[in-house]
């Protein structure tokens, strides 16, 4: 759970931004309830900061006139990177951290001139990012934790709940923290199997630093020794196609991605790169014409066991298969 008190700062912050904020707004930004906004805002007029309330359908909240705090100065080029980190959190499986990503970038807002404050705005409405559905959400105070224990060379130890495993006790030396394909890693020495392991965030509980030092090896590089123990990626096939089909009748059918069309004699050449030559193998004869394969030969053999499972399904069904047609295809 994130620290309440930080969640009262950011509040602060995003009113030290604005002239007025609904209390709507403030419990949107800050995934809370509307209750616990004005349990912030009592928080904080009770620390004396001069916070103004506005009655009406979800109320508004102010700080009196007057009640700054000295401006930062950035470059234009700092404040857009600042600006770009800030929103790119989610997309690290920071979520927790959205509460002080929201009083940074308030902050950021507050300290730039008028022309820069502009272009922060046009981000804010110009730019969408959506965090990909492979970021897997970690602990931010686990990570905070870890990464101090990196900084002082300091072994720590844990749960560790590996899928379809029992938990089990670690302790570890960690030489480095890496995030690689949405998933936090920690990488270094494992006592418990006495040798280099990797270890996902999302799957360690209980962490705790201990006070026994280590030396890490020289010039470790984690990534390259996370990527080399990964599962190698499915190989993918160059696909060449002539469909008996114009192009234009083929717009918006086929996908774009890894995937040129071009003109050929009366129909379309297509060529794509594939991981998955079933599911290509479906998708052409979907699309209701003729088509000779030129390659990959490994194609020709996914057919027949499309046609294996229909005649399965007619049969299930007390139909009788019938011997399918193979369309004869020439440019």
């Amino acid at each position: 759970m994130y620290d309440p008190s930080m969640r009262v700062l950011t509040v602060l912050e995003l009113l030290q931004s604005r002239e007025e904020v609904s209390g709507a707004e403030l419990a949107r930004r800050l995934e809370v309830s509307p209750r616990t906004v004005q349990r912030y805002i009592a928080r904080l007029q009770d620390l004396g900061i001069p916070v103004e309330g506005r009655r009406g359908v979800g109320g508004a909240y102010r700080l009196k006139p007057g009640f700054r705090l000295p401006p930062l100065m950035f470059t234009p080029e700092e404040a857009l990177a600042a600006a770009l980190g800030l929103r790119t959190l989610r997309h690290l499986g920071l979520h927790a951290l959205a509460p002080a990503a929201e009083a940074a970038g308030a902050k950021l807002a507050r300290s730039l001139p008028t022309a820069l404050k502009t272009d922060i705005e046009a981000l804010e409405q110009g730019v969408q990012l959506y965090a990909s559905p492979w970021v897997v959400s970690t602990d931010a105070q686990l990570l905070a934790t870890l990464l101090r224990a990196v900084r002082h060379t300091r072994r720590v130890a844990f749960q560790y709940a590996p899928p379809a495993a029992p938990s089990t006790s670690r302790q570890a030396d960690v030489y480095r923290v890496v995030h690689l394909d949405g998933r936090w890693y920690a990488v270094g020495l494992c006592h418990l199997r006495a040798g280099l392991r990797s270890f996902r965030l999302d799957r360690m509980s209980e962490l705790q630093v201990l006070g026994d030092p280590f030396t890490p090896p020289p010039g470790f590089d984690a990534a390259a020794y996370l990527r080399s123990t990964m599962h190698s990626p499915p190989p993918t096939f160059g696909v060449s196609v002539w469909l008996d089909c114009p192009i234009e009748n083929l717009r918006g059918r086929v996908s774009v991605w890894a995937t040129e069309l071009s003109a050929e004699g009366s129909g379309t050449r297509l060529c794509a790169q594939r991981e998955d030559l079933t599911s290509f193998a479906a998708f052409l004869l979907g699309l209701g014409c003729a088509f000779r394969i030129d390659s990959p030969p490994e194609l020709h053999a996914k057919f027949r066991v499309l046609a294996e499972r229909c005649a399965a399904q007619l049969q299930a069904y007390g139909g009788e298969p019938e011997p399918l047609p193979v369309p004869a295809a020439t440019p």
